[in-house]
């Protein structure tokens, strides 16, 4: 297997991470949130597994996923109660997003190396805000992009704006994520895609959607990014 010793990774200015699975663990909050909202509805919740692999779709894609024989008013209920059921949850000071361990630490150093970061995320506006500014990190990114203006993930629209937004080519830009998603919506932006093994999808799946590299760890991810 090829090691980050190996491997030496083009210059690139732009970097844009994912949220959930990447930047934090939020599987927790994720699954409670899900679990509240079909139980509100009248559904039997779907298991944990299969809500933390639609993770990374915005929401109404994720439960139309979950709940494939709903119908679009259902969808809409189901959503909206997902996103109370999260609202709740913050209010309440029982939101759980750690950041994965060594991750502000390879943000900063990104930043201090002259690279411009971003996020492309399933997240609402309102949800990635209170992410970022609870870790302390939102100084960091140039460009946020969410599920509330634009299409789902695997739909390239998110990094086509990030791209604008940082001034930056598809050639100098690397998309940092955890799912097949994520490495999908890199391919049809002509973008880099590189997977991290910490979140919900497998290893294998991620190469097999288009990454160049999987890393196993954050300072793995370090290694390449900052050889």
């Amino acid at each position: 297997m090829t090691t980050p010793e190996d491997m030496t990774a083009p210059a690139t200015r732009l970097v844009v991470f994912d949220c959930d699975g990447t930047l934090v663990d939020g599987q927790g909050a994720v699954v409670s949130a899900m679990e509240v909202a079909f139980a509100q509805y009248g559904l039997a919740a779907p298991e944990a597994g299969l809500i933390r692999r639609s993770v990374g779709l915005s929401l109404p894609q994720a439960v139309r996923r979950l709940a494939p024989d709903s119908d679009d008013d259902a969808v809409r209920e189901i959503v909206g109660a997902y996103k109370a059921a999260f609202r709740a949850a913050r209010s309440a000071g029982e939101l759980s997003e750690p950041l994965f361990t060594g991750m502000a630490e390879l943000l900063g150093a990104l930043v201090d190396s002259g690279y411009t970061l971003g996020v492309a995320t399933g997240k609402s506006d309102r949800g990635l805000e209170h992410c970022l500014d609870t870790h302390g990190i939102a100084h960091l990114f140039t460009t946020l992009q969410t599920a509330d203006r634009h299409p789902s993930k695997p739909h390239p629209a998110m990094l086509q704006a990030a791209l604008d937004a940082a001034l930056a080519r598809p050639e100098h830009a690397v998309m940092i994520g955890d799912t097949a998603y994520d490495m999908l919506m890199a391919a049809e932006a002509g973008v880099r895609a590189v997977g991290v093994a910490w979140g919900y999808h497998e290893a294998e799946e991620l190469i097999e959607a288009g990454a160049e590299y999987v890393a196993g760890t954050v300072a793995d991810l370090r290694t390449y990014l900052l050889p």
